[in-house]
């Protein structure tokens, strides 16, 4: 007799499996899920563990068996000869020693060899080599039956459709096809200027690439692939056969193949364990997507020993790192008021953990993302959390929207002053129009004093809040005129805390011309524009006097900034806010004659710096460049002479690479900054 299934087990068990292949099919067969894969993680452990406490109602052909999608017939049908099994994941540490420790076991107590790589967030893909030509490229399909997708491949510029020599007669390669974030994101700004809709995520738009009937279209989307394992092998090719995965790695890449750079080899498990977090904690430097780390047995003959389970092999493991996306409930779209007046919609959600905290708000960016993504509430939408970055919707499971759902509509007055919100025409923005805002001075404030600007301690979002409301402050301006016998009466402020809080706003008089500008907000102006703008003009008063042409002349800066910069400067309410200032004392001034001591090599260059140097910090490595005569803009551009290249360069070395500016290491960048001259020269 069976064990008696728990209440309610065999509907949630049915119901389980009919969303499960409904998802499997969105995501492998369609390029289109509707769900982040986290959940639909959740829905296949929820699913084995009520499989294995209910023996009973397990059956053959359980979606927890399964590998992949089936296929379409846009493609010929392609079977592998060997299967293409998925792999068993580990969603935490201690399901990944519980792995270990399983497969230490099966050897006898004798700890094996790990290999560590990266998990990537695209399409798995065969390619097999005959006589080391390219033959033919199968996508994974249902681990059995793939599809034909070799005209496609073909157009990838990584792949090569020969092999270097000592490929043997036949060999089957796997691995991944995939879009790098900075392909990505010049695709969707293309899409954007030609008002079509963008696409979602790196992944799926690499899928759907590979998948275009016409591999025109295909070769037009900048692919990239890595390689990873072998699969069939016939014959030999006359030299030594590979006896671990880190050599058959490092084969793949002699014979021409690209192979990550990132796969490392261990013997202890701690290590391993070491190695992952390390990947976990850095997964954004990269300028591609991954979602976690394989562990693999090293030894091959091992791997032989230990064998497969009809779905994955027990040799390998895929650690999964927390999902940056997850799924929740839509309660209500509200709108905010920025510091300059934007008018931004946010989302309050049902909290959700994603991305390593929990989430109750995301920002929609403007009106017409809302229109684009279409999201409501009551919806539930995806949430995506990466890293530092601010939540962010990415649209609703249409699924499983409520039947009486309503398009949401942008508000038409301000929901803090009532007064009426514009949308200038030509911008996505849309703005309170009235300058004196309760929110507006607030935040104008509130960043004014932030650290990144004037760096006045004491001036959190509460402080703020409570001046302007007991009328001591209306702008930035009467932060140096406030009335501290007045504060010293409210609750809190003792003798201490209202000396400290005079003692910063006497310090922020000091700042550098650069922090001012930024803390002035002018339109377009982040930091680094801010430090341009000031080494450029050297005071408040000569940016006031220059022309929309002077200003556009700065390196880096364009027609739309120089414009913005020059109306807001000549702006009543901001010339008199000016004024007041230099009245308390603030009018910094920076030298724009170059450093006496430091030779004018780098005249006329424009070096930008990029991820962590060595031996110097970020500043550092701009003064050195702006202290020889040259300019250190924010951004790579066809104008740019170098890139200096730290740890985590990203999507700066990417965008070099695609304009050919030349790359510099720290070794390079001390003999420019020595000499002037670029490697080669």
């Amino acid at each position: 007799m069976g064990i008696r299934p728990v209440e309610g087990a065999l509907a949630r068990i049915e119901e389980l499996r009919e969303l499960i292949r409904h998802h499997n099919e969105l995501y492998h067969t369609l390029d289109s899920p509707q769900i982040p894969n986290a959940d639909f993680d959740t829905m296949v452990v929820e699913l084995r563990d009520l499989e294995a406490a209910n023996p009973d109602l397990a059956v053959h052909g359980s979606p927890t068996s399964d590998v992949g999608g089936r296929t379409l017939n846009t493609f010929d049908e392609v079977t592998h000869t060997l299967p293409m099994r998925s792999l068993d994941n580990a969603f935490d540490l201690d399901e990944l020693r519980a792995w270990a420790e399983r497969v230490t076991k099966r050897l006898g107590e004798v700890p094996p060899a790990w290999v560590c790589e990266l998990k990537f967030d695209g399409l798995a893909v065969s390619l097999r080599y005959e006589d080391g030509l390219m033959v033919q490229a199968a996508t994974r399909g249902d681990g059995r039956n793939g599809e034909d997708v070799t005209a496609n491949v073909a157009t990838i510029a990584e792949i090569p459709s020969a092999l270097a020599a000592g490929a043997p007669p036949v060999l089957e390669v796997r691995g991944e096809v995939y879009m790098s974030k900075s392909t990505f994101t010049e695709l969707n700004r293309v899409r954007e200027e030609a008002d079509e809709k963008p696409f979602a995520n790196p992944r799926n738009t690499a899928a759907g690439s590979l998948r275009q009937k016409d591999p025109a279209v295909t070769a037009t989307r900048d692919l990239s692939f890595w390689a990873y394992q072998v699969g069939e092998v016939v014959g030999d090719g006359g030299g030594t056969e590979p006896t671990t995965h880190h050599e058959t790695l490092r084969w793949l890449g002699d014979l021409g193949l690209p192979v990550n750079d990132r796969a490392i080899r261990l013997t202890d498990f701690d290590d391993v364990v070491t190695h992952v977090l390390a990947v976990e904690a850095s997964r954004h430097d990269l300028d591609y997507e991954i979602d976690g780390v394989v562990v693999k047995v090293d030894d091959l003959a091992i791997q032989e020993e230990l064998g497969s389970t009809a779905r994955a092999p027990r040799w390998a493991i895929a650690y999964k790192l927390p999902p940056e996306e997850r799924t929740t409930r839509l309660l209500e779209i509200e709108v905010s008021i920025g510091p300059g007046g934007q008018a931004t919609p946010f989302a309050r959600l049902e909290p959700v953990f994603v991305g390593g905290s929990t989430v109750a708000a995301a920002t929609l960016h403007n009106a017409d993302q809302v229109g684009i993504k279409d999201v409501r509430p009551g919806d539930t939408v995806i949430v995506r959390k990466a890293g530092d970055v601010i939540p962010e919707v990415l649209g609703p499971v249409l699924s499983e929207r409520p039947e009486d759902s309503v398009p949401w509509e942008f508000p038409t007055s301000c929901p803090v002053c009532g007064s009426r919100l514009v949308r200038p025409e030509g911008e996505a923005a849309t703005f309170c129009t009235d300058f004196s805002c309760p929110r507006q001075v607030r935040g104008r404030i509130e960043h004014f004093a932030s650290r990144g600007a004037m760096d006045i301690d004491g001036f959190g979002e509460a402080r703020v809040d409570l001046f302007v409301t007991e009328g001591l402050m209306a702008d930035v301006g009467d932060i140096y005129s406030l009335d501290f016998d007045r504060i010293a009466e409210f609750d809190g402020f003792g003798e201490t805390s209202v000396q400290n809080l005079r003692d910063a706003i006497t310090r922020s008089r000091q700042r550098p011309l650069g922090r001012l500008l930024f803390a002035l907000r002018l339109p377009h102006v982040g930091t680094t524009v801010a430090d341009q703008l000031a080494q450029a003009f050297g005071s408040v008063g000569r940016l006031e006097d220059a022309c929309v042409e002077e200003i556009e002349a700065v390196e880096g800066l364009g027609p739309v900034i120089a414009s913005s910069v020059h109306d807001w400067m000549h702006s009543k309410p901001n010339a008199g806010l000016l004024e007041r200032l230099r009245a308390a004392g603030i009018d910094p001034e920076a030298s724009v004659s170059k450093t006496e001591d430091a030779p004018q090599v780098l005249e006329g260059m424009a070096v930008v710096v990029t991820g962590t140097l060595d031996e110097m910090g970020r500043d550092e490595a701009k003064e050195a460049i702006t202290s020889r005569g040259g300019r250190s803009p924010g951004s790579v551009s066809a104008k740019t002479t170098a890139l200096v290249v730290g740890a985590g360069g990203g999507s700066k070395l990417a965008r070099a690479k695609q304009l050919g500016v030349p790359v510099l290491d720290e070794a390079a960048f001390a003999r420019l900054l020595e000499t002037g001259k670029l490697p080669g020269q």
